[in-house]
């Protein structure tokens, strides 16, 4: 199984991004826009050398890209501090990259890069700035969604290293709108009473996930067609694990979020109650309070996700309904939006495989 970035080059993906962005200009024009000389931009595609991540944006605002917008639309839901940082900057990259990274350690981290903790330390503080394949590994580490994050940018069909990848998280997110317990029967396969099997056996991921045999067989023929498991030795494999962001359609994933929002409320019926974690809270607030609610709320999606991925082995499934909604109307115009959050995390070895989508 790979994910879907294991086996990455980085540093081919970053020439690769960079040739994407000088586009149909020769590297001679590419130079002037940026103001330097035009062997750099030799060096920097043939993999010679490499630019900085701010270097990396000011080069993308140079040639026509709306640096803010893009990683808005990464987000979704963007942070304060990306309405008054200078993409270009040192400050820049340090706010992304720490953003990103929620609570996880340095440490943790720079082992994930293969970096020194003192070297990721200093891109983290901006007291030094990491190289565009760098940045690109740190993307990755902190978010698990570097391929969508490049998406953002640029068309990724323009990167020959990540194309393939990014056709095969499109065909994942719509095999998450299309069927929603696809996803749990990617995750089911990885159990280890499944992989235990002679092989497949009709009707056990059913079983136990509580699903009608012929949803299980539905979701199967649509996982296989969208090349997402393949039958090996008897039994079916997932072919790459990953993680999803499913926000892309903002109505599929408000379909979504509704649907396992309900799939929640029909398990508590009748769950035993050793199985549960579940816990409401209704209060009130002062608008600013909730929106530190929501970044709370951020932090711990995260820490969750990276207790999934170390999770080994893999010995149920779980879905993680996580919500916080705004009850009360206002009587006066606001720019603020209701909140709400919905996810589900599933397994992972080095990231969370499934759809999700993260508070915001």
């Amino acid at each position: 199984m790979l994910t879907s970035t294991e086996g990455l080059d980085y540093e081919r993906a970053a020439s690769e991004l960079l040739r994407a962005l000088r586009g149909a200009r020769s590297q001679e024009a590419f130079a002037r826009r940026l103001g330097c000389r035009s062997n750099a931009i030799y060096t920097w595609e043939s993999g010679r050398n490499y630019p900085s991540a701010a270097r990396f944006f000011l080069a993308a605002s140079r040639c026509g890209i709306d640096v803010r917008a893009a990683i808005q639309a990464f987000y979704r839901r963007p942070p304060a501090w990306l309405v008054s940082a200078d993409p270009a900057s040192t400050s820049f990259v340090a706010l992304l990259l720490d953003d990103l990274r929620g609570t996880s350690s340095i440490v943790a981290i720079a082992k994930t890069v293969g970096r020194s903790r003192f070297a990721v330390a200093r891109w983290f503080k901006g007291q030094a700035q990491p190289r565009l394949p760098d940045f690109l590994r740190l993307i990755e580490a902190t978010s698990l969604r570097v391929v969508d994050f490049i998406a953002c940018l640029v068309d990724p069909e323009q990167l020959p290293s990540i194309a393939s990848r990014h056709r095969y998280l499109e065909a994942t997110r719509r095999a998450a709108y299309e069927l929603p317990w696809s996803h749990a029967i990617l995750r089911a396969l990885e159990l280890e009473d499944y992989q235990k099997l002679p092989e497949h056996r009709p009707g056990w991921l059913a079983a136990r996930l509580g699903l009608e045999a012929a949803e299980e067989e539905r979701c199967l023929a649509l996982l296989e067609r969208a090349g997402q498991i393949a039958l090996e030795n008897g039994r079916y494999v997932p072919t790459r694990v990953t993680a999803v962001d499913t926000r892309r359609d903002v109505q599929a994933a408000r379909r979504l979020r509704q649907f396992f929002s309900l799939v929640a409320a029909e398990r508590l019926r009748d769950a035993p109650e050793d199985s549960v974690a579940s816990a409401y809270n209704l209060f009130g607030v002062s608008r600013s309070d909730l929106v530190r609610l929501r970044e709370l709320q951020r932090a711990y999606f995260r820490e969750m996700r990276s207790i999934v991925a170390g999770s080994d082995p893999v010995e149920v499934v779980a879905l993680a309904n996580i919500q916080l909604i705004e009850l009360s109307t206002s009587t006066t115009p606001s720019t603020a939006s209701p909140l709400e959050a919905s996810e589900t995390a599933q397994d992972v070895d080095t990231g969370v495989r499934g759809a999700e989508c993260e508070p915001g």
